[in-house]
């Protein structure tokens, strides 16, 4: 039977709701600091007008909502799928204010693909933005990446008692450690560890290149947030082509990379093994799928014969399948890779990298789930008719691939195709080339940022409305927004 929300759920929700929105509040303190530092007067009063709205915002539904029930799993799902759209309105306000975009929606697509970790711009003139919207652009990937709601919830409220559904409605399906608070703390700490290191080696790389040293600071805290948490977005228009520098595309290869692991795997490395990263079953995946991905994009380049333009698509496809969006490419030139380079790069960013990760799209597990499924298939077939076959895999123990594995493997395959499809469609509907429209349609669901040139502030307003969806469904996995439906459809059964 399907339990059908009251008011005082309605009430309990909002009023979570109202916590999570005061501790998106205090994020804004940086960049409004950062404004200030600057002496950057306009964007300070932008900052300082949303940081009042959000406070109020927050304030009005803790005061409008008390909090009537202790919170649950349903309370959860509907509190995550309305709270990051909660988040992404607010996150437009210092952005739309900032007179870069063309409209508010557009400031809206820009803030839900920077917390989604999409790296999807809509943004003008990005090279002349200010340093602290550009903090907080960058900064909106590093809280979308982490998880604001787990984060936040467990300084603001008691409810810990659904924290496991907040954890789950956030598209995170493992626990790292038996309590999920502990998990979601560890998780941050991993991340503020290769902050400090990535922050490091950026700004060291950007300082012997001839940047100023106050500059090389901010632009390696940005290009940090953009790769570790595999958002894409890149304080300048021409994005990681601005730099010319191959260690700095190294290096943010490395941290595309490590955004891309299983925060689990972070753990079992840190604390347990390290031999675990050639064991997992998710890294055989991914070094599997690059390999292959690598190969049918050689042979699509090789029909060119270009040596330069294979090296730059090789960091497309890593850039791709990491979920990150980076690109060193000048804007108009990845259209025109060849169609059997552009599948690879598509197939990458279907894939995504690891469950638990930063990362979107299907994601390593699954797809190596539904492939060893479909091979145990076949081996069964050619087995005596009485005989039973479990196959195992390897994912920091030993484990069954049982049937309910399998299903929720393809269940999840199955609903990020009809996304990326019906997306494409949608391109295909006002005119745009289909394997082009395929293309963007994956990159926002997968929510890796990649462009073929169809994202841009000239595009029909129901497509930029479309790419918010597909990057919110994509982020959330489906799970906590299909569930806050079916709540809200069984109101009007009662």
């Amino acid at each position: 039977m399907i339990i059908s929300p009251d008011r005082k759920d309605f009430s309990t929700i909002f009023n979570i709701l109202g916590r999570l929105t005061l501790g998106l509040a205090a994020f804004m303190i940086i960049p409004l600091a950062v404004a200030f530092f600057k002496r950057e007067a306009s964007p300070f009063y932008d900052f300082l007008i949303t940081f009042f709205a959000t406070v109020s915002v927050g304030l009005l539904l803790l005061i409008l909502f008390p909090l009537r029930k202790e919170a649950s799993w349903m309370h959860a799902f509907f509190t995550v799928s309305g709270g990051w759209i909660v988040f992404s309105l607010l996150g437009a306000i210092p952005l739309y204010l900032s007179s870069h975009f063309l409209s508010f929606v557009d400031a809206w697509f820009e803030s839900m693909s920077g917390f989604a970790t999409t790296g999807l711009v809509l943004v003008q003139d990005l090279d002349h933005l200010s340093f602290s919207h550009n903090m907080w652009r960058h900064l909106t990937m590093f809280i979308g990446g982490q998880g604001i709601i787990l984060a936040s919830l467990s300084v603001l409220t008691k409810a810990r008692g659904a924290a496991v559904g907040f954890y789950i409605g956030e598209a995170r399906s493992e626990k790292i450690l038996p309590n999920v608070v502990d998990t979601a703390r560890f998780i941050w700490k991993v991340s503020f560890v290769y902050l400090i290191l990535g922050t490091i080696m950026f700004s060291t790389i950007l300082y012997f290149s001839g940047m100023n040293l106050d500059k090389s600071i901010f632009h390696a805290v940005w290009l940090f947030f953009a790769s570790f948490d595999t958002g894409g977005f890149a304080p300048n228009a021409q994005n990681m082509a601005y730099y010319h520098s191959f260690p700095l595309e190294a290096a943010a290869i490395v941290f595309m990379i490590l955004g891309a692991f299983n925060f689990n795997l972070h753990f079992w490395i840190w604390m347990k093994s390290k031999k675990e990263i050639y064991k997992n079953f998710e890294m055989k995946t991914f070094f599997l799928t690059t390999f292959s991905l690598t190969a049918i994009l050689y042979f699509g380049i090789k029909g060119i014969g270009n040596v330069a333009m294979f090296k730059k698509g090789f960091f497309q496809l890593i850039s791709a399948h990491t979920g990150c969006g980076f690109t060193n490419l000048a804007w108009g030139e990845l259209d025109k890779f060849p169609p059997l380079s552009l599948l690879a790069i598509i197939f990458a960013m279907m894939i995504g990298g690891g469950v638990c990760s930063t990362t979107g799209g299907i994601k390593l597990m699954r797809v190596g789930i539904v492939f060893k499924a479909i091979f145990m298939e076949v081996k069964r077939w050619m087995m005596p008719f009485k005989s039973v076959y479990k196959d195992k895999i390897h994912h920091l123990q030993d484990m069954v691939l049982s049937d309910k594995r399998i299903k929720d493997a393809f269940l999840f395959f199955v609903l990020f195709l009809i996304t990326y499809v019906g997306g494409g469609v949608v391109g295909m509907f006002f005119g745009y080339d289909p394997m082009l429209s395929l293309f963007e349609s994956v990159s926002a669901t997968a929510n890796v940022g990649l462009t073929v040139g169809i994202t841009a502030p000239t595009m029909p307003l129901l497509l930029k409305l479309v790419y918010i969806l597909q990057m919110w469904l994509g982020r959330l996995e489906f799970l906590s927004i299909f569930v806050a439906i079916g709540f809200i459809m069984s109101l009007f059964k009662k």
